[in-house]
């Protein structure tokens, strides 16, 4: 069985009624509209997100998963869809998912109000239902996912990155959102309760691994669905990088620095900036530092009593710094 079914194995019933439940979140008077989502809804992801809300949830409330509950996993994938549709805008992706995007078919514009309108319906599933605890939940990850796109674009330009603010901007940029899912499982069942907290660092753990992981597919020979160097290629300071970049003598650093200010579209130089990160430690520090990361959240995972969520959990823990894409 594939790992994904296996961690979705308990929780196989919610995640069925979810899908129908989440394609009526987003139904709308307008032909146009509906035409969209349905295109988005049929080329779904691996569904993660939700998935952590439903499998915490059941979790900190001994197998309870319950109509806030969808509500939470509803509103995450309707904001975490339209932050796609508008990130396929601002990077002028054709394809998400090996499909075109909702850009390439219907030009920008479409795209830009699809995003905005599936960014009013989870506000107004929050709203309507007077989950204002859930709302604030999502909206503090919606303004952190904004600052650190933000913080990386400004860092990038100077290349003046230290290890200390890029966990910042991995943290905000990416693991918030998986830390929202996990604090809006347990909210929906235990609202204000010690897991809410407990969860969402257990999310911000998990988070942060799978980005150093992401980091270190652009090192990888492995066939990915992304060609290596591409961060090098767009001045992504990656933690690899930024570990040679301060440990490296004085002219290497020069050299690395100008190569990616000045020579990221010229592919034998962005090789020689791989090979050279290879060769220094650049991939064995960022593992330990993912595997920490790991270790930490497995930890915060075993002050819980064993169930099958609990299983699943540490599958998916597992699974995203073992996943080879």
């Amino acid at each position: 069985m594939k790992i994904v079914e296996q961690i979705k194995q308990p929780i196989a019933f919610e995640m069925d009624l979810f899908e129908q439940k989440f394609l009526l979140s987003m139904s709308s008077k307008v032909a146009l509209l509906n035409r969209i989502t349905t295109y988005i809804v049929n080329r779904k992801g691996k569904q993660m997100r939700p998935m952590f809300v439903f499998l915490v949830a059941k979790m900190v409330s001994n197998g309870e998963a319950i109509e806030r509950t969808y509500r939470g996993a509803s509103v995450i994938e309707l904001i975490h869809t339209a932050t796609l549709v508008h990130d396929d805008v601002v990077d002028d992706s054709n394809r998400r998912r090996g499909f075109f995007s909702v850009n390439a078919l219907w030009k920008n514009k479409i795209a830009v109000l699809i995003g905005d309108y599936l960014l009013s319906k989870g506000l107004l599933l929050s709203i309507d239902n007077n989950d204002f605890d859930l709302l604030k939940i999502i909206s503090v990850a919606v303004r952190e996912m904004s600052e650190g796109e933000l913080l990386q674009i400004e860092k990038a330009r100077k290349l003046d990155i230290t290890e200390d603010v890029y966990y910042e901007i991995i943290r905000q940029k990416t693991a918030t959102l998986i830390a929202a899912c996990c604090s809006l499982g347990a909210a929906s069942v235990k609202p204000e309760s010690d897991h809410v907290e407990k969860m969402r660092k257990f999310g911000e753990l998990i988070g942060m691994a799978f980005q150093i992981k992401d980091d270190l597919f652009d090192y990888s020979e492995d066939q990915i669905g992304k060609p290596t160097g591409i961060d090098i290629k767009e001045q992504k300071m990656t933690l690899p990088l930024i570990y040679v970049l301060n440990n490296a003598e004085k002219k290497d650093k020069k050299w690395l620095i100008n190569s990616i200010k000045n020579h990221n579209k010229d592919k034998k130089r962005v090789k020689e900036v791989i090979a050279f990160v290879k060769a220094n430690g650049g991939l064995e520090y960022a593992i330990t530092k993912m595997k920490q990361f790991q270790t930490d959240a497995l930890n915060i995972l075993n002050t819980y009593p064993d169930s099958d969520y609990k299983n699943s959990l540490e599958l998916m823990v597992n699974y995203v710094i073992e996943r080879k894409k």
